[in-house]
C-alpha cells in the first residue's frame, strides 16, 4: 500500500480558493486571468511531473523538490504584481477588468505567498528533524 500523507490546511485553502477566483475570473473575463492560467500550468505540470515520477520509484535525483515550492512562491509574487497593475486599468475603455474580481485575486495571492513562504522555511530552512524509533531507542539508552 502506497505510502499516504495528510492533507495541509495549505492544500485544502489553496484549492478551494483557487477553484473560486478562477470560476469568478472566468466569468468577469479578467484579461489577467490569462496570465494566472499560465504561470498555475507551468508550476503544477513540474510539480505533478516530479509527483508521477515519485510515484513510479522513479525520482529525479538531480531535482531538489524546493525548486517546486520556490516556483510557486515565485508564481504569487508575480500574481500579485500583475493584480497590482491590473488596478490601474479598471474603467479604462475597452478593459474588462472588475474591482471585485481584481481585490479577491490579490488577497488569494498575498495569503499564497505568506502561507507557501511559511511552508518553505519549516520544511526546508528549519528541517524540523523527526527521530526513528532505533534512534530514539539509542539516545535513551
Amino acid at each position: 500500500m502506497a505510502h499516504k500523507k495528510q492533507l495541509l490546511l495549505l492544500h485544502w485553502y489553496h484549492h478551494v480558493t483557487v477553484l473560486l477566483c478562477t470560476w469568478h475570473t472566468y466569468v468577469s473575463h479578467a484579461p489577467s486571468g490569462l496570465i494566472y492560467s499560465t504561470m498555475n500550468y507551468g508550476v503544477h505540470s513540474i510539480m505533478y511531473f516530479y509527483y508521477f515520477l515519485m510515484a513510479i520509484k522513479m525520482k529525479p535525483k538531480w531535482f531538489n523538490p524546493k525548486w517546486i515550492t520556490i516556483a510557486q512562491i515565485t508564481q504569487m509574487v508575480v500574481g500579485s504584481i500583475v493584480s497590482v497593475v491590473s488596478f490601474n486599468a479598471i474603467g479604462k475603455p475597452g478593459c474588462w477588468a472588475k474591482f471585485e474580481n481584481n481585490a479577491s485575486i490579490l488577497i488569494m495571492y498575498v495569503s499564497y505567498f505568506f502561507l507557501f513562504t511559511q511552508f518553505f522555511f519549516k520544511r526546508y530552512v528549519v528541517k524540523a528533524k523527526k527521530l526513528s524509533p532505533s534512534e530514539q531507542t539509542k539516545k535513551i539508552a
